[in-house]
């Protein structure tokens, strides 16, 4: 599977009159997460036990109706599954949460929730600093430029390094939607053997785009214990 090379091209300025500071960018970034993390607070009251025992069993960890964790933060990628991903003949909880959500279309409540109802899962390559503030990356599956907001990753990630993650993206930057697995692009080939023949041997953004890949990317950080390499930091942290 022979990844594209990157396009080169510039989206990373802010259009209209949005404040472009440094402090301004990130005063807008941590407002927006502040309100990506009470969405999805209110999310996962759509989400049933047994839907995330589901996950929990296909991540192995779970056994009959008992979690079988042994960090507390794996329940971040129940969680993903569970907000994100829906098999085809189900709706994911994201979608059902958005309409009972009275947020007004223009309020930046409605803006982060359409955003997060666009997420996309990625493999980031790690470029450099922006000018601004936050990271120049390359979505490897889709041949994009990324500008990655997130303080945590800015802080313990090295340019050429790789991290899966979700993407949210809600003006000219994007952020996570929480969890992130640091990656080895050998771990791509492995990931792969976990999809149905069919869907791996297929064009790389649409196998990103399957539910089946950020699952098998986490199944497989998990029993390889690539996650204890992690640590999640809370929002109060990252200001």
């Amino acid at each position: 599977m022979a990844l594209p090379l990157a396009q080169q091209q510039s989206i990373f300025a802010w259009g209209g009159d949005v404040p472009s500071t440094p402090e301004d960018i990130l005063a807008r970034y941590l407002h927006l997460r502040e309100i990506s993390k009470k969405v999805h607070e209110e999310v996962l009251k759509c989400v049933s036990d047994d839907a995330l025992l589901n996950h929990a069993r296909r991540l192995g960890l779970a056994q009959g109706k008992r979690l079988l964790l042994e960090d507390m933060d794996e329940i971040y990628y129940l969680y993903d599954l569970a907000i994100y991903t829906a098999p085809a003949d189900r709706s994911r909880a994201i979608d059902r949460y958005a309409k009972s959500a009275m947020f007004e279309a223009q309020s930046d409540e409605g803006l982060m929730l359409d955003a997060m109802r666009r997420s996309q899962f990625a493999i980031l390559l790690i470029e450099q600093r922006h000018d601004a503030v936050g990271l120049i990356a390359t979505d490897i599956l889709r041949n994009s430029k990324v500008w990655l907001l997130d303080v945590g990753i800015e802080s313990s990630m090295h340019d050429g390094e790789l991290i899966a993650t979700r993407l949210l993206t809600p003006e000219a930057f994007s952020m996570t939607a929480g969890v992130m697995v640091p990656f080895e692009i050998e771990m791509l080939k492995e990931v792969c053997m976990r999809l149905p023949q069919r869907l791996a041997n297929g064009k790389l953004s649409r196998v990103a785009d399957d539910r089946r890949f950020a699952e098998a990317v986490y199944n497989l950080a998990l029993a390889d214990g690539v996650m204890d390499r992690v640590a999640y930091l809370d929002l109060a942290d990252e200001a």
